[in-house]
């Protein structure tokens, strides 16, 4: 017998083999069917209460990755809807399918390159009939794409502006947003798309970064916002960024990016207003890398939102539980999956994933 001819054949068919699965493994990774990587979470421990909400075995799985900044995550009908800010663009991540882009020009407008970093949307949610609704950020403003659940094709998009300035000034550069049960619209204004994101920005006309609401933001049909209707609520943050309500909206979160790093609540009165505000949580002695950004809430109370060094999460009462810590610089978080468990991050180039013990609250309330 030949043997070293079996021999070279043999490698051959491993190596074949090999090459096929890898093949195989690649084209399952880029449609979504498997995770780019997935490895042990690395969990700051803070409470022995985070062990009731992240499993002792849990993995951060890696499902996307190829972008620059993406942030506003939101679960419609199966899929991670998500802003790609530097690109202009919105995708979505479906499994077993993977990214494809829904939507362009999603923030800035114009023909002439933007100069600035961030010319894209930002912040996305839904209202009770499935809306989606967008911090238009490089916009400038708030609008609401009219066909439930991104329901298309359109000839032209079906669009409604709910707010794009307050008392006849622009908007500096809407970053989060999210709805109450009520109808109404509350988000925060920092300056962060604009081209310099600086207070001196020559296009600022707002002497303030702002958290508003919008009153009767979901039976909003015309063209154009009603512009004397729009309220300012907060005005002495520097930086406001993500925001969230409790499961009972009985409070509302909001979080200041920089100089300080902290996360404040308020306590929402009948009328949608906000009284008696309270620092939630502050980690400006935090050097890693990130900053208080988009939040979420569980249907326990607890808020998770990223920050230096990864995803927080905290207890109602602010008690700080543990820290995922990410290889990355994180923005926002949303809940998705058909039991609400699992929690996407994105992240600087990456979008990751984690399936956790408590279900995340519904991102849409009922009137």
């Amino acid at each position: 017998m030949n043997w070293p001819r079996l021999l070279l054949l043999a490698v051959l068919t491993i190596a074949c083999g090999g090459s096929i699965a890898g093949q195989q493994r690649v084209a399952a990774q880029k449609a979504g069917r498997v995770p780019l990587d997935s490895t042990a979470v690395k969990l700051d421990r803070l409470d022995p209460a985070i062990d009731q909400i992240v499993p002792k075995d849990a993995k951060l799985e890696r499902i996307a990755t190829g972008f620059k900044w993406v942030e506003g995550p939101v679960w419609i009908e199966g899929s991670l809807y998500f802003a790609e800010i530097p690109s202009n663009t919105i995708r979505k991540w479906t499994p077993g399918f993977g990214v494809s882009k829904v939507l362009g020009s999603t923030g800035y407008q114009g023909m002439r390159p933007y100069g600035g970093p961030e010319p894209g949307s930002n912040g996305m949610t839904l209202d009770v009939e499935g809306r989606l609704t967008i911090a238009g950020h490089a916009r400038r403003d708030v609008y609401r794409i009219d066909s439930p659940y991104m329901r298309g094709p359109w000839t032209v998009l079906p669009l409604t502006m709910l707010a794009d300035s307050y008392q006849g000034k622009k908007l500096n550069s809407p970053n989060d947003l999210v709805y109450r049960s009520d109808g109404s619209l509350y988000f925060t204004d920092p300056p962060y798309g604009l081209r310099t994101q600086k207070d001196t920005d020559p296009e600022k006309e707002l002497k303030v970064n702002g958290v508003y609401r919008i009153p009767h933001a979901f039976d909003q049909k015309s063209a154009e916002p009603t512009r004397s209707e729009l309220q300012l609520l907060i005005s002495d943050l520097p930086r406001p960024n993500g925001i969230a309500f409790s499961p009972d909206e009985k409070v509302l979160y909001v979080d200041n990016s920089e100089p300080k790093k902290i996360w404040m609540r308020y306590r929402v009165q009948p009328d949608g207003s906000l009284t008696d505000a309270k620092l939630f949580y502050d980690a400006t002695s935090d050097t890693r890398q990130g900053a208080p950004d988009g939040m979420k809430v569980d249907e326990k109370g607890n808020v998770y939102s990223t920050g230096p060094g990864g995803v927080w999460i905290f207890s109602p009462e602010g008690k700080p539980l543990g820290t995922i810590v990410m290889p990355e610089k994180s923005a926002n978080v949303a809940w998705g999956g058909p039991d609400r468990k699992t929690l996407y991050i994105t992240a600087s180039t990456s979008i990751y994933r984690i399936h956790l013990m408590i279900a995340g609250a519904p991102l849409v309330r009922g009137r």
